[in-house]
């Protein structure tokens, strides 16, 4: 099972950052993400959604450093869901991507090659995909054998 978000967008506001008693620091902030789209009269349309991010220990210090609002940034982490009572006593719900790698990203205006980090800061070994085989002396036909596709994920 896989419960990974990848976001690219722009941050709605400064990073918000408590310390805990604990110790532990948390950031929260926003992240607008458009889709551009060509509606029935064929207009092109912009759907912008925003998606609450929290950062934890060092990450929450680097967006504390680094975010402003408006910021070009890539996040990686994982969706959760969170069930709260608000100071009426109604349940609330909140749905948040908890970041385990973060970069600010240059915009194209000020020199960069695009929107996807570089290969020099990769994220963390723990958060990255295992490496696959590239023996490609064994790969199937996929024509040759109809059962071939059954075992795909989708």
């Amino acid at each position: 099972m896989v419960n990974r978000v990848f976001l690219i967008g722009n941050l709605g506001r400064d990073p918000e950052v408590r310390t805990l008693e604990s110790g532990a620091m948390v950031a929260k902030f926003s992240v607008a993400t458009n889709e551009n789209y060509r509606d029935k009269n064929g207009e092109w349309q912009t759907l912008t959604e925003w998606h609450e991010v929290v950062a934890w220990r060092e990450r929450a210090e680097q967006a504390q450093k680094v975010f402003k609002k408006g910021s070009l940034v890539y996040i990686e982490g994982k969706l959760t869901h969170r069930k709260y009572q608000d100071q009426d006593g109604n349940d609330r719900y909140r749905t948040e991507v908890v970041a385990n790698y973060m970069r600010l990203l240059k915009s194209r205006e000020e020199g960069g090659s695009g929107y996807l980090p570089s290969a020099e800061d990769e994220p963390p070994q723990s958060v990255r995909e295992e490496p696959t085989p590239t023996d490609t002396t064994t790969v199937a036909n996929p024509d040759s054998d109809a059962e071939a596709n059954d075992d795909l994920p989708f």
